[in-house]
């Protein structure tokens, strides 16, 4: 692995993935639930596609829930992540016998050129300075044909002025939030899980039930998720100072730049979550 020093990662982004994940490293969360998420992100994933022994790579594997639930579909995946989340991957994984773990940012050649067979990356690279670098690095380490599965922020499209104006104000928080000291920081989103997460999920669930449509109400994806969930993604939300978000035609191109056919997006929640082929 090359450890040499790169330019497309933030200290401070890193620094919070790392101390995010040990707070919240997911062992407290349902199968069940595990579950669901892991089924709403990979919903688009050529699973059937991939050879008993695929070897892939999942990129930026924090805590390594997604890793936990990969692992045992495939013949050996490569957990990679710059942050101190890694170890934690390590201990939640170390059981598992077909995983390697590589400390390394997106830009550092943690695999050689050409050698996977597929890889994916689901919240990470909306938080480094240069996305389409980052989608590039990804491309760079897959076979021809092999597949990637990605999830970037979505830049609302086209969802109502009130549901971005509700962003914008949300944002000014985030720039404020993620400056403050660790305990101070998880303190605030927990309290902004329980006051603004919590309400709007249980709105838009009580809507549901009366037959209403709940695509606008903000957080009306957390209606069928717990209160854990809640937290680790206000934690995620407003703790992060690098955040980017693009849309679906931005995340199309950047695809196709680096060497994506074919590319495919879901059109469920969470968006977006966008799979392509190595040409």
């Amino acid at each position: 692995m090359n450890t040499e020093s790169k330019n497309n990662l933030d200290d401070a982004t890193v620094d919070s993935f790392g101390d995010e994940w040990s707070r919240f490293d997911q062992t407290a969360l349902s199968e069940q639930e595990a579950s669901k998420i892991f089924d709403e992100y990979f919903a688009i994933f050529p699973w059937a596609s991939l050879a008993a022994d695929a070897s892939g790579f999942d990129m930026g594997c924090g805590s390594g829930r997604w890793a936990r639930l990969v692992a045992p579909r495939v013949g050996h995946l490569h957990c990679i992540d710059p942050s101190s989340a890694l170890e934690t991957a390590r201990k939640t994984l170390s059981n598992v016998t077909n995983i390697s773990f590589h400390k390394a940012s997106v830009d550092q050649s943690a695999l050689p050129g050409g050698s996977q067979d597929f890889g994916y990356s689901l919240g990470v690279l909306h938080h480094v300075p240069d996305t389409a670098a980052a989608v590039r690095s990804c491309v760079d380490m897959l076979k021809p044909g092999a597949p990637f599965l990605v999830y970037l922020y979505y830049a609302f499209d086209g969802r109502p002025a009130m549901f971005r104006f509700v962003w914008r104000v949300s944002d000014v928080l985030r720039r404020a939030i993620c400056r403050l000291p660790s305990a101070v920081k998880h303190a605030v989103t927990d309290v902004l899980a329980l006051l603004v997460y919590w309400p709007l999920a249980r709105l838009s669930w009580f809507a549901e039930k009366l037959g209403m449509c709940v695509k606008n109400i903000p957080l009306s994806y957390y209606r069928a998720h717990s209160f854990y969930t809640m937290r680790t993604d206000s934690r995620d939300r407003f703790g992060t100072p690098l955040e980017r978000r693009f849309t679906k035609a931005e995340i199309s191109s950047m695809m196709g730049v680096a060497g994506l056919r074919d590319v495919r997006f879901s059109e469920a929640t969470p968006y977006w979550c966008a799979v392509g082929y190595k040409a």
